[in-house]
């Protein structure tokens, strides 16, 4: 991008290879703002060329490359366009803009290809994780040659080991590798037929992690996008930009007598500008080394299984992960207000934040006799509290042992107290579901129990197959399922690993699988079925493209499709192919996961496994729901029958479509409708299902393409309908 921080205007200006072998861009008043370097080869240039590569070169009469486009990215990377040491990808400044923005991509001085925060006030690196050495984070620095490229398949290689794979992997795929103005390092495919670009790969998978986000002060959270808020005592630079940071609403001072107070904030944290760190230590101590350095903002205390204690001179890359085993202690005047209440000022003020007022004082504070007294009954009165705390947690410890036999590891415990998602013991859950009484359904991965929790929550318990591996690695995956949040999927409340009991704790869906409410007899009405047929798309979408980790759900169907009492569809059972075939070979894969029917013609081929593979499945689903009965093979004993009515489905469809019948769709749709359709609609979800079933993988759309092309048409009125009858 010439120029990107003084554009030229739109009208106006023009590009000329002159004479001299120079090519020039000239503004409207003719004024040139850039041009290629001129030096004695330039004037051997006869043509510029735009080569199919996206490279545009400078060319002498031999075809030689005097001059490329190559050698000076901007914010992106092509397919074999080489990234070495001397080369940098900047992003823009924001959504629509082209100037130089904040976040970098580029090899550091130790050979390692790394992003960096680069704003007003500070430098920071984020990724690889910089509380990880070189090799833990596999990489190497040992070689100096620096040097990658992304290749015509989709593979990112490098000579410090980085290596990534688009997930539609493959040649014939136009693919870019982009620094975003967020500060995720994306790559990016393009989908033929909708003309729209996907993401295939993504550096952070939590964007909170990315520094400089939320500017000075400014704090990351989940809502459940990333969204940018102020803690107590701080307000906003910009309202209309919050990625500008907070500033104080108070002055503090280094004066001995300004009383303060610490208000703490959990499970949020602020990266870096370490003043002071120490292990082993106690909360008092950790406060009292804040209060004794005027330099101090604040300090963080985590509870690891040994108290660990940073004290912080600023407050940059602030983030609330309910991953964060500790809390951020923000230091402030006494008279600022910052009540337990207290909200993060997102730009939707939105998620409430856990804050506890905790009043300490300056050593001067006490300099007079009836301070000190006031002093000594505040030390009894926090003895007191805490003898009484003490024998409280002893006694839980106690009557744990006592049930259990062994108490979880602190660390871990505290990750399942400081999180909505926890784990449950099999008496709990046993007790819950009254012996696993009233069983809801049952798939090849386990039953499903209807349950009731202590705090009268009802819940879906399931009992997971033995097919799945040791509590080390549950734990790990289900610690990544617990963080997936999206009102189209069911959300996972905690699991259970007692032993060799495995169970999976869910919220539990009023209205059943929506099996039950589209297939004869039963029938739901075209309203529903369309508000389904996007809930599906963008709870996959969200799977497949947004999480914190990519999940393939391999077992797309009506029975896995739940619907809440406003029909708003829920997509269960999203997370046990992560559960039982992490790092195992594709035909295993195949053999536990997928319904006959529903599965891509990739898990018969031995092919491996993309997110394709549920691209295809909510193809049939779609089509299903399009003629209200079963297209699929899995329910009945003669496949082939039923196999060809997809087939034939298909075929019928892809000509009517190719032939502009009028009529066509009312033969297409369900006659239990009677009129009572979108047409538009309906037409739009026939040619999604049918791209959406093509044997050719690359042919199928990605979801994130199936959510925008239904939202286009999501508006339009048509004839109401009754939900059931």
């Amino acid at each position: 991008m010439a120029n990107r921080d003084k554009p030229v205007n739109s009208l106006g200006s023009r590009v000329s290879l002159r004479k001299d072998g120079s090519l020039v861009l000239t503004d409207v008043d003719g004024a040139t703002v850039w041009q290629t370097s001129t030096n004695s080869s330039s004037l051997d240039v006869e043509r510029a060329e735009l080569l199919n590569s996206g490279n545009l070169v400078l060319k002498d009469a031999h075809g030689k490359i005097l001059w490329q486009s190559f050698d000076f990215p901007t914010d992106t990377l092509l397919p074999n366009q080489p990234f070495t040491k001397s080369k940098k990808l900047i992003s823009t400044l924001g959504r629509g803009t082209f100037g130089t923005g904040y976040f970098s991509f580029y090899f550091d001085n130790d050979n390692v290809l790394k992003l960096m925060y680069d704003g007003p006030d500070i430098s920071s690196l984020y990724w690889p994780d910089p509380d990880y050495n070189v090799a833990d984070n596999g990489r190497t620095n040992y070689n100096s040659s620096r040097i990658a490229v992304l290749d015509d398949s989709g593979n990112f290689l490098s000579s410090d080991k980085l290596q990534f794979s688009a997930s539609d992997m493959g040649v014939g795929v136009k693919r870019r590798l982009t620094m975003d103005y967020d500060g995720n390092l994306r790559l990016y495919s393009l989908n033929s037929l909708t003309g729209f670009w996907v993401i295939t790969w993504e550096a952070m998978a939590e964007m909170c992690k990315v520094h400089g986000i939320c500017g000075k002060n400014g704090i990351c959270i989940y809502t459940p996008q990333p969204k940018c808020s102020c803690p107590p005592g701080y307000e906003v630079v910009d309202t209309s930009n919050l990625n500008k940071g907070c500033k104080p609403k108070f002055n503090l001072t280094c004066s001995q007598s300004q009383q303060v107070k610490f208000v703490q904030i959990q499970q949020v944290d602020f990266y870096g500008f370490d003043l002071n760190y120490s292990e082993s230590i106690s909360f008092d101590n950790c406060r009292k080394f804040c209060l004794e350095d005027c330099r101090c903002e604040a300090f963080s205390y985590r509870l690891t299984g040994e108290g660990r204690c940073y004290t912080k001179s600023a407050l940059f890359n602030g983030y609330k992960s309910p991953n964060f085993p500790g809390s951020i202690y923000l230091r402030l005047p006494m008279s600022v207000e910052a009540s337990v209440s207290t909200k993060l000022n997102a730009s939707d003020a939105c998620s409430r934040t856990n804050v506890t007022k905790v009043v300490v004082g300056s050593p001067s504070m006490y300099a007079n006799s009836s301070k000190r007294l006031r002093w000594v009954y505040m030390y009894w009165f926090a003895f007191a509290v805490g003898a009484v705390e003490i024998l409280f947690i002893l006694s839980a410890w106690w009557l744990l042992f006592r049930r259990h036999g062994a108490a979880a590891p602190i660390e871990d415990g505290y990750h399942v107290i400081s999180s909505q998602f926890r784990m449950f013991r099999y008496p709990e859950l046993k007790k819950a579901t009254k012996n696993f009484k009233e069983e809801l359904g049952r798939g090849a991965s386990g039953a499903v129990y209807k349950g009731v929790l202590a705090d009268e929550r009802v819940v879906a318990v399931k009992k997971l197959a033995d097919i799945y591996q040791g509590e080390d690695v549950f734990w790990a995956e289900v610690s990544t399922i617990g963080k997936i949040n999206h009102m189209n999927l069911v959300r996972i409340w905690g699991f259970c690993s007692d032993d060799k009991h495995r169970l999976l704790v869910s919220e539990y869906v009023e209205n059943g699988s929506l099996d039950k409410h589209l297939f004869p007899p039963n029938f739901l009405g075209w309203k529903e079925r369309f508000k389904v047929a996007i809930g599906i798309a963008k709870g996959l979408a969200y799977l497949h493209h947004e999480c914190l980790e990519w999940v393939i759900h391999c077992d797309v169907k009506p029975e896995n499709i739940l619907l809440d009492s406003n029909f708003e569809p829920k997509i269960a059972d999203f997370g046990l192919a992560k559960l039982s075939q992490r790092g195992s070979l594709s035909s295993m894969f195949s053999r536990i996961r997928g319904t006959k029917g529903y599965m891509a013609p990739e898990w018969a081929l031995n092919l491996p496994i993309t997110a394709k593979v549920d691209v295809y499945s909510y193809g049939v689903l779609i089509l299903e729901m399009v003629k209200g009965i079963r297209l699929s093979s899995w329910v009945v004993e003669d496949s082939e029958d039923q196999e060809a009515e997809l087939t034939r489905f298909v075929r019928v469809a892809k000509k009517k479509i190719r032939c502009g019948e009028d009529q066509w769709m009312e033969d297409m749709l369900d006659p239990r409708l009677e009129g009572q359709f979108s047409r538009n609609q309906a037409a739009k979800m026939v040619e999604i299902g049918v791209s959406c079933v093509e044997e050719d993988r690359s042919k199928r759309p990605t979801m994130g393409s199936v959510v925008q092309e239904l939202l286009e048409c999501a508006d339009e009125s048509h004839a109401g309908s009754p939900h059931t009858k």
